[in-house]
């Protein structure tokens, strides 16, 4: 987009699209953090004249070395809907507390009716843990834990609630 002229001070007045930080523009990836798509829905809204659809998209953000947070994003296509969940993301990204490659004690955490129970493990464990369990802490950076989900297998509640978990974590000395 071109920035027009204003004709008083000379001074260049930007259009209201432009004050958007874009991603992908123009095919270069200007990232910072490593983000994966938990799901893609397609969603709703029943107006006067009918239906009106859009896809709402969670997406989990980290920089697989201590920080991880979730974003969600509506828009009318899947990529713009993806870009939204990521600056979301990187908005409400969590420090974690790690010990080595695990975590350095036993947590629980609940949102909504999701619950998650994580355990810290051995050198070489690996990651013993469910779909979106798994793919939070692998964001995190942690490489050895054991972990159990209860209760709903909703995907954006249980990754809440694994942020949750592990954004209270602290170390003790």
């Amino acid at each position: 987009m071109a920035n027009t002229t204003n004709q008083v001070n000379n001074r260049p007045t930007a259009k209201t699209g432009d004050r958007r930080r874009r991603h992908f523009s123009s095919g270069e990836d200007q990232r910072d953090y490593d983000f994966e798509v938990l799901e893609v829905a397609r969603v709703v809204r029943v107006v006067k004249g009918g239906r009106r659809f859009s896809f709402r998209t969670s997406v989990v953000v980290g920089n697989k070395s201590g920080k991880v947070g979730l974003g969600i994003g509506k828009s009318k296509d899947v990529q713009s809907s993806i870009n939204k969940a990521y600056d979301r993301g990187v908005k409400q990204l969590k420090d974690i507390a790690l010990a080595d490659n695990t975590i350095p004690y036993e947590v629980r955490a609940k949102s909504g009716g999701s619950q998650v129970m994580l355990r810290p493990a051995r050198l070489g464990t690996g990651l013993i843990a469910g779909g979106i369990v798994r793919l939070v802490a692998q964001m995190a950076g942690i490489r050895d834990v054991v972990s159990k989900r209860l209760g709903s297998a909703n995907k954006v509640n249980t990754a809440r609630a694994t942020i949750e978990a592990l954004s209270s974590l602290k170390i003790r000395k």
